[in-house]
This record gives C-alpha cells, structure tokens and sequence, in this order.
C-alpha cells in the first residue's frame, strides 16, 4: 500500500469502473499503486463528475473489464464491511491525513471511536475537527472506515457519501 503525498501536478492514468451495491452504486479507481478512489453514490454521472474532481489532471480510463476483480471485492466489502479487504490501497493525502486513514483502518469492524479518540492516538498533534476533515478528505469509502467514527457522545456526524449509508454501514458491522 502506498502511503505518499500524491503531486497533482503528476500526470497519470487511472483506470474506472462501475458496481452496484445494496447501498448504492460505486465507482472504483486504481492507478499503478493500487485503488486511488472508492465512491459510494445513486447516479454513475455524478459519480464521474466526483473522480474528475477529485483527481484534476488524471487521465480517466473506463477499464470495466480489467478491474472486474477488483470491483468484485469492493462489492463484497461494501455489502459486508466487517469483512477483511485484500485491495491494494494507494492512500494519497497529507502526513496527517495519511495517519488518520491508517488509525481508521486499525479499527476492529463492530466498534467505533470518536474524533477526539482517533487525535489523541496520533503520532502527531491533531484535534478532532482535523480527524474530521481528514475523514471528510477520504476517497476510499469502507476500506478506510470512515463510517466507525463518532461524535464523542456516540452520536452520528457527517460522511462524505451521506449520513444514512453511514448508519446503515455501522449497523451492517452489528454497532449496538
């Protein structure tokens, strides 16, 4: 898995497809080092229109054929998100967003932690509103669990993909 801050500026292809999950459709990416972006939505073009923003510059190749694995597995990991993934992940952000993907991914599926448990157990200084934007700056939905972060009263924030898959993911891993 790579863990390197990514230069937009950097021209690249990344290949794309498309699959249907019981929360909705998604669009995979992946680039040389592995799945760039995983995006859980209701509509392919607004789906496109996401990675096109989300990757400026990159040349977007529909490959649905080549990455029928890879799509296959990130079916299964959606519909089960308490099931181990074996994708390879190309993280792309910064030290501290790369830190709070990690710390999400060392999240045991059926548990949460809030934000300001996740900054506390950085290897840097970070507040719980900077584990909230780094959260809300994750392109790779369920493989980095985004969705088993919580309002330190338990409650349920944001998710960049909608509140409500956020809680249908939380309740699929069996949260009390």
């Amino acid at each position: 898995m790579s863990t390197q801050t990514f230069d937009a500026a950097e021209a690249e292809t990344l290949r794309f497809g498309y699959g249907t999950t019981t929360l909705g459709t998604i669009v995979i990416a992946e680039g040389t080092r592995g799945i760039a972006a995983l995006f859980i939505g209701d509509d392919r073009a607004q789906l496109l229109r996401e990675l096109r923003d989300a990757f400026p510059g990159a040349g977007l190749v529909l490959d649905q054929t080549g990455l029928a694995q890879a799509i296959a597995k990130a079916i299964a990991l959606v519909d089960a998100p308490q099931l181990a993934t074996d994708l390879p992940l190309d993280l792309r952000g910064s030290p501290l967003e790369v830190a709070v993907w990690n710390a999400l991914r060392a999240i045991p599926a059926g548990e949460t932690r809030s934000y300001g448990a996740i900054a506390q157990g950085l290897p840097m200084t970070a507040t719980a509103q900077e584990v909230g934007a780094a959260c809300a700056a994750n392109r790779i939905a369920v493989a980095v669990p985004c969705h088993r972060v919580v309002k330190a009263d338990g409650s349920i924030s944001g998710y960049r993909w909608g509140v409500q898959r956020k809680r249908r993911l939380i309740d699929m891993e069996g949260v009390a």
